[in-house]
């Protein structure tokens, strides 16, 4: 094929190409970039064969060019059809993976509520004999009847008292909480003698729990030892509740209570 001949195929391969042949002006053989072509797009933008001093591509390097473009357009419109290998899919890069939530923990079981202990049973009600260290605490019991009297008072009467063997008696749960006070009268006209409560307190927490009773019953029991064939009690007229506690425990009114304080001369 003449050069002019190869030109024409060039040329026409280029522009099928949407592309531009470019050849050397030079037209003695062996000087400068005769014989040698480029390629450039259809905006002029150079593609191949551009050197600083001419031209430099070869009729076979633009010629494999441009079979190079032609059968990469030719895949891809086998492509785009469905025909031919099916274009190799670019690897995306694998999506990060999203962080696992925490499994819900599940919600802690409330502390078991501890039963509340059950309270203490009180200590066990004893009767007692007065003591001179028992003296405070009757003090603060007769006081609760209205009447004034401080230890020291009480231990002096105690003490008189234990000589005649007329002791009163204490409730006691785990503290003093009532007291009973006894005397044993001889009397003229009687077979015997008369046994006779004179006072009796019950700590104001500790009422209606049998202290009284149980206070009267071991004075009774002290009382008929000695001889007694009549317990009497005296109580106020305006305590009405010692009154109806009294007629509980099997005592009736038979008389009158007279009294008359003796002032000094």
């Amino acid at each position: 094929m003449s050069d002019s001949g190869r030109d024409d195929g060039l040329r026409d391969a280029a522009a099928n190409r949407g592309l531009k042949l470019v050849r050397s002006r030079v037209r003695t053989p062996g000087k400068g970039d005769h014989g040698r072509y480029g390629l450039t797009d259809a905006d002029g933008r150079k593609l191949l064969g551009f050197g600083k001093s001419g031209l430099t591509a070869t009729a076979q390097e633009i010629e494999d060019y441009l079979h190079k473009g032609a059968l990469a357009d030719w895949k891809t419109s086998l492509r785009s059809a469905g025909a031919g290998p099916p274009a190799r899919p670019k690897k995306r890069p694998a999506p990060e993976a999203e962080p696992r939530a925490a499994p819900a923990r599940a919600p802690e079981p409330e502390p078991a509520h501890e039963p509340e202990p059950e309270p203490k049973p009180p200590p066990p009600l004893s009767i007692r004999p007065a003591r001179p260290a028992d003296s405070e605490a009757i003090a603060d019991l007769v006081t609760g009847l209205g009447f004034e009297a401080g230890s020291d008072e009480i231990a002096a009467r105690l003490a008189v008292l234990k000589k005649g063997r007329e002791t009163p008696f204490l409730a006691e749960q785990g503290e003093v909480i009532g007291i009973l006070a006894w005397h044993v009268t001889p009397v003229l006209h009687r077979p015997a003698p008369v046994g006779r409560i004179t006072m009796m307190v019950v700590a104001y927490g500790k009422r209606r729990q049998s202290v009284g009773r149980t206070l009267v019953e071991a004075a009774c029991v002290e009382m008929r030892a000695r001889g007694c064939g009549l317990i009497e009690v005296t109580s106020q007229v305006d305590l009405s509740g010692a009154h109806g506690f009294y007629r509980r425990l099997g005592f009736e009114r038979t008389s009158y209570r007279f009294a008359k304080p003796l002032g000094e001369e």
